[in-house]
């Protein structure tokens, strides 16, 4: 049976997995689905069309799902907030879900949202993904997996950062950003994340010359991004994580509005 604190106010028609715990205060609206032993503090609200997985943690003052931040969202259309399985959200962390009938804010598995971490309709934020205080990602943005947004970091709307990237503090991109790189300030790329590059259980040493490699071309070769692009392709022997870093310097070149924009530019530190 699921933990129900007295003063919390949940829907009938909410649906509330075995070993859920909703603590004081809270408010869980209709048609939202909670995973087993997934735990509400005190305080929380889940708005309706909000999915939560198993074993998540949301601290005090969280509203997930709460209507889009968007001018032009009809409020008579249903959409939603889809959040995966172990994530915690610390006190007072924003989801806003969907703007766009039958659409979705996603939220994958094993992500930390620190203090009023932000996160606007129609986002996608993968597996593993830390958001610091006060990070806020715009509507229609993705943040790769394992990625690190630092405090008071702001990612434009319909902006990609890639996996493993890693912002400085008080950085913002109006820009797309590569995978395994580091930004800092405004629309400003600084180089590899080469200490996140060498925690990363999963890439190797030759990942790691491949990446340095796949960089070069895009960064340091004086290339076009198209003709990087060429000699990235040559390379038949690249693994997935340098491929990976390929495909989303193609998909850049590639884009449609409103997601046409331009690659995060390269500014050496001094």
């Amino acid at each position: 049976m699921p933990k129900i604190h007295p003063t919390a106010i949940v829907h009938p028609d909410a649906k509330i997995a075995e070993g859920v715990e909703i603590g004081p205060f809270c408010v869980v609206e209709s048609d939202v689905e909670i995973g087993a032993g997934t735990v509400l503090s005190e305080s929380v609200v889940i708005r309706k069309y909000t999915t939560l997985g198993k074993g998540n943690v949301v601290d005090a003052n969280s509203v997930l799902g709460g209507l889009p931040q968007d001018l032009g969202f009809d409020p008579d259309s249903k959409t939603y907030v889809k959040i995966g399985d172990n994530n915690v959200f610390r006190e007072g962390v924003t989801i806003s879900r969907a703007s766009g009938e039958g659409e979705s804010t996603i939220v994958g598995n094993d992500t930390y949202w620190m203090v009023s971490a932000h996160a606007g309709h129609n986002s996608t934020i993968e597996d593993g993904v830390i958001l610091a205080n006060s990070a806020a990602i715009g509507g229609h943005a993705t943040v790769g997996e394992k990625a690190f947004i630092s405090s008071n970091t702001g990612v434009h709307q319909f902006c990609w950062v890639g996996e493993l990237v890693m912002s400085q503090g008080n950085a913002g991109t109006s820009c797309h950003v590569p995978p395994f790189t580091m930004i800092a300030r405004i629309n400003r790329l600084v180089g590899l994340n080469l200490v996140g590059l060498k925690r990363a259980d999963y890439i190797s040493s030759e990942d790691r010359r491949q990446i340095k490699e796949a960089f070069r071309l895009t960064y340091r070769s004086g290339l076009t991004t198209t003709k990087a692009l060429e000699q990235m392709d040559a390379c038949k022997d690249w693994g997935a994580a340098a491929g990976r870093f390929r495909d989303f310097i193609r998909k850049v070149l590639e884009a449609e509005k409103p997601f046409k924009r331009p690659l995060i530019p390269m500014r050496e530190t001094h």
